[in-house]
């Protein structure tokens, strides 16, 4: 029997080692900054490789031949000053992977030309549309080559969801972050254009390799090479200026529609889940409850990626969430789309009804290995199936992670809109695993913006702060100090692991002040000063912020010169922090976060349980 016991044991430890995330490839993300003269060069550790890993950096000079950097294999922190290089020349740095004494090539390099200014940023030049400015943006590896790409939202004139009138098309271009356009998809005037409407996910659904596009479409939505979606003869838009519903689309067929990273063409269109139904039926209880049949409950959106299988990315798309909500999951194979699951929370009177945010998170709250999807103030199982509600009901703003240390597991600090004669705490923090609820504050207060992460250097585990309170709080609800003046985005950006503080295009450190300005350059979404993304795309471990500049006719990536001693693994190897990017344009953008503790006093973080695809050749 023992020996029965100890074989039941082995295959199932090779069962769970073998169920493995698909990950994409990545190559070692080399990044050099001219900065005064010298150079700050990073690159990037994947999750899988090795501890005892080292790396050699070598430069290349014009036509000289490449020298190597560093005098013994560097196996700490994986940046490096350059104080040698001749600006004047042209500088290739690369780097060459160390294991057990033996030299191997790695995928990866950066070249700054002879004699370039000082210069804080990557530049891509958008290629114009008139009248449309770049807003959010996402990224994936669209041609298969170990690099990040980037798809640019471009924006017209668009309207929320409570207005009235006439939009711009929505519009979709895609970049290398070297600057090359790659192509450009049009929504067409069926899909309406503002926060709540468009939510695209950019993630390699399939495990070939090449990142997908994936979003709500309708007739007219033309791809990169002139082909249509459904009839691009209807017009369904209100175009009555009398009407209450002027400008809106509440009618025609709806669509989910895939298109190739590579080339931007249509692959597939399916009907989207779920479709309109009664205009009326979407309404719930109280507060942001209410009902109308203008658009303005039916037509609030989300979106996500979650590997509910454990290995496969699905993708599920979310609609309304003051009252009926409703999450659909697709998997995408063979080029096709199918029906994974749907919850339906169909009518006011289910408790699951009326939680939802203008955002979502995805993470793997149980530790079952698969994803559930944090909806606000509810959460849906890997099978579609609800797994709790705290009844908190709808807000701005979630953050989930390892954000209490006391506490096993994953917790959700939320901010909800207590409005209309409702009762409840405006501020909560529960387990992300059961719903448990661990503080609430702000009783029967509307709060509108909040913030948790470890903020504090000299503290262990998050902090979190909110609109309306003047003052920091621990995970236990204890007032620690002063509020941070800003109540927006999170960017790792110094040395150490604790998180700064980014609104609009600055970053402060938490009781220290400014650290860096991005000049001529602004944030996206008005009084929100969102970045249009930020994200571990490049370098070491630290995030890159994007904005666009002033006359709107660049990107800007902005990358830290800051060393650190910290050898971390890329952010993008975190199974939550990469979906955390992939969700990360959705509604009220908020900032990605880990599926572990990371901040002040941390752990080496976790060997992520993924198997990366292979790059294309």
């Amino acid at each position: 029997m023992k020996n029965r016991i100890l074989v039941t044991l082995f295959l199932l430890s090779g069962s769970i080692s073998f169920a493995q995330r698909q990950m994409e490839s990545l190559d070692r993300g080399v990044i050099a900054i001219k900065d005064k003269g010298q150079f700050f060069i990073s690159w990037r550790v994947l999750g899988t490789d090795t501890d005892d890993l080292a790396f050699n950096l070598y430069r290349k000079s014009g036509s000289k031949k490449a020298i190597k950097l560093n005098e013994k294999p560097i196996t700490g922190a994986t940046n490096f000053v350059d104080t040698k290089a001749n600006p004047q020349e042209e500088n290739t740095w690369f780097v060459k992977t160390v294991l057990k004494g033996k030299e191997a090539e790695a995928k990866g390099s950066f070249t700054i030309t002879a004699s370039s200014p000082d210069k804080d940023y990557l530049s891509i030049v958008i290629k114009p549309v008139e009248g449309y400015i770049p807003n959010d943006l996402s990224t994936g590896d669209l041609d298969g080559d170990g690099r990040y790409d980037l798809i640019v939202h471009m924006t017209g004139k668009g309207h929320d969801n409570s207005h009235t009138g006439i939009t711009d098309p929505p519009i979709f271009q895609a970049y290398t972050l070297e600057g090359k356009f790659l192509w450009q998809i049009t929504l067409g005037k069926n899909i309406r254009e503002g926060a709540h409407y468009t939510q695209f996910m950019v993630y390699d659904l399939d495990g070939d390799g090449i990142a997908e596009l994936v979003c709500k479409t309708a007739d007219g939505t033309t791809d990169s090479e002139g082909n249509v979606v459904g009839d691009a003869s209807k017009d369904w838009v209100d175009r009555d200026p009398k009407s209450g519903t002027y400008g809106k689309i509440l009618k025609g067929p709806e669509y989910l529609s895939v298109f190739d990273g590579r080339t931007g063409k249509l692959v597939t269109t399916t009907d989207y889940i779920p479709e309109r139904g009664d205009l009326a039926g979407w309404g719930g209880h109280g507060g942001s409850g209410g009902n109308d049949t203008k658009g303005n409950r039916i037509d609030r959106f989300t979106a996500c990626v979650a590997y509910l299988d454990g290995i496969h990315p699905s993708v599920v798309m979310c609609r309304g969430y003051y009252g009926r909500t409703v999450l659909a999951a697709f998997d995408f194979k063979n080029k096709k789309l199918t029906s994974r699951w749907v919850f339906d929370s169909k009518d006011a009177e289910n408790p699951y009804s009326g939680m939802g945010n203008h955002g979502l998170t995805v993470a793997d709250v149980d530790n079952d290995r698969k994803d559930e999807i944090v909806y606000g103030s509810m959460c849906v199982d890997d099978n579609g199936k609800g797994l709790y509600t705290t009844g908190f009901r709808h807000g701005d703003a979630l953050h989930v992670s390892d954000l209490d240390l006391d506490v096993p597991g994953l917790e959700a600090f939320g901010i909800h809109e207590i409005e209309n004669k409702t009762t409840g705490p405006g501020v909560a923090v529960f387990s992300a695993a059961d719903g448990k609820v661990l503080f609430t504050d702000s009783l029967n207060e509307d709060v509108g913006r909040g913030v948790a992460d470890n903020i504090d250097p000299t503290r262990k585990g998050a902090q979190c702060w909110w609109s309306g309170s003047p003052f920091l709080y621990d995970m236990k609800g204890n007032k620690i100090g002063d509020a941070p003046k800003s109540i927006n985005f999170l960017i790792y950006w110094d040395g150490d692991t604790s998180r700064e503080l980014l609104n609009s295009n600055y970053i402060d450190k938490y009781g220290k002040g400014r650290l860096f300005t991005a000049t001529g350059a602004v944030s996206n979404n008005g009084t929100k000063s969102t970045p249009a993304l930020s994200a571990d795309i490049l370098g070491d471990w630290r995030e890159e912020l994007i904005l666009r500049s002033e006359d709107n006719k660049e990107l800007r990536i902005y990358s830290t010169t800051i060393p650190t001693d910290v050898k971390q693994y890329t952010l993008m190897h975190d199974p939550q922090y990469r979906l955390s990017i992939a969700w990360q344009n959705v509604g009220y953008n908020q900032p990605p976060h880990t599926g572990f503790y990371f901040g002040s006093g941390m752990q080496p973080a976790p060997k992520p349980n993924i198997v990366l695809v292979p790059l294309k050749e």
